[in-house]
C-alpha cells in the first residue's frame, strides 16, 4: 500500500508544482513581455478562468512540459507565423516559462535570435519528447542553431534553466497540451 501511495504522490507532484506556479504567478502578476500581436500571456490566460474552476488542463494556448518534477509553462507556436515570432520583441522570460514550437513533422531543426532580447536555451525534442539537443542561443544572433538530430519540438526557456534543473540530452518529457487556438 505505501508504494502505490509513493507512486501517486510522484506522479502527481509535478500538478501540484504546476497549481503552484499558476497561483503565483496569478497573484504576483509576473508575465512575459509581448507586443500588441502576442496570443497572450499565461497570467492573464489563467485570470480568465473561474477562481472556482479546477486547473487540470493548461491554459488556452499552452501546454505544460514535464521533466520529472520540472514543469514549464510554455506557450504553444504551433503555426507558421506563431513560430517565427517566436520569443521575439520579449524583455524577459520568467523562470518556470518559455515557448514550445511544435511542427508537423520530424527533421533537423535551426533557430537563430533575430529580434530576441533574452538569451535562451533550447530543447529539440523527437516525437516521443525524447531531448536529442540543447544549445544555448545568445542574444540579436542571426546565425542558426541547428539542431544535431531531427525533431519535431522545440522548447525555448531561460538560458542556464536546463542545466539548473539536470536536465540533459536524453531526458524524457511529458507533455500535456491544453486547448489550442484555431
Amino acid at each position: 500500500m505505501q508504494a502505490r501511495e509513493d507512486f501517486h504522490k510522484a506522479r502527481y507532484r509535478p500538478f501540484g508544482l504546476i497549481l503552484g506556479v499558476l497561483a503565483f504567478s496569478t497573484i504576483s502578476g509576473a508575465c512575459a513581455q509581448s507586443d500588441g500581436g502576442s496570443t497572450g500571456d499565461t497570467s492573464r490566460a489563467i485570470a480568465a478562468q473561474p477562481a472556482s474552476a479546477p486547473t487540470r488542463m493548461p491554459p488556452v494556448g499552452y501546454a505544460w512540459v514535464i521533466f520529472g518534477a520540472d514543469t514549464v509553462v510554455a506557450e504553444v507556436a504551433r503555426t507558421a507565423d506563431e513560430r517565427a515570432k517566436g520569443l521575439m520583441y520579449r524583455d524577459e522570460v520568467p523562470d518556470g516559462t518559455g515557448m514550445l514550437f511544435v511542427f508537423q513533422d520530424s527533421q533537423v531543426r535551426s533557430f537563430w535570435m533575430a529580434n530576441t532580447y533574452v538569451a535562451l536555451d533550447i530543447a529539440y525534442m523527437d516525437p516521443s519528447y525524447r531531448v536529442v539537443d540543447i544549445i544555448a542561443m545568445e542574444p540579436l544572433v542571426t546565425d542558426s542553431y541547428p539542431s544535431k538530430a531531427s525533431a519535431m519540438f522545440g522548447l525555448e526557456v531561460r538560458q542556464g534553466w536546463f542545466e539548473e534543473n539536470g536536465i540533459s540530452e536524453g531526458a524524457q518529457a511529458n507533455i500535456v497540451f491544453g486547448v489550442q487556438r484555431r
